[in-house]
């Protein structure tokens, strides 16, 4: 079951790469989907794991109920 997020401080490229990255450092082969414009993550995986992840990037997930 897909984890999704509002990543309201997510606005631009460099942001986008930045959480895709972290999450793909904790989730290894999880897929990651990013809708930069609406500011939205969906990942594969454990929820918990990719909100730290993407909160140690620096940026502020808001989980989304599925």
């Amino acid at each position: 079951m897909p984890a999704i997020f509002n990543v309201p401080d997510m606005t631009c490229g460099h942001c986008e790469k930045t959480v895709r990255g972290a999450l793909e450092e904790a989730l290894p082969g999880a897929p990651v989907t990013v809708d930069l414009g609406a500011h939205r993550v969906t990942v594969e995986g454990d929820a918990g794991k990719a909100e730290d992840a993407i909160r140690e990037a620096g940026y502020s997930p808001e989980r989304v109920a599925a």
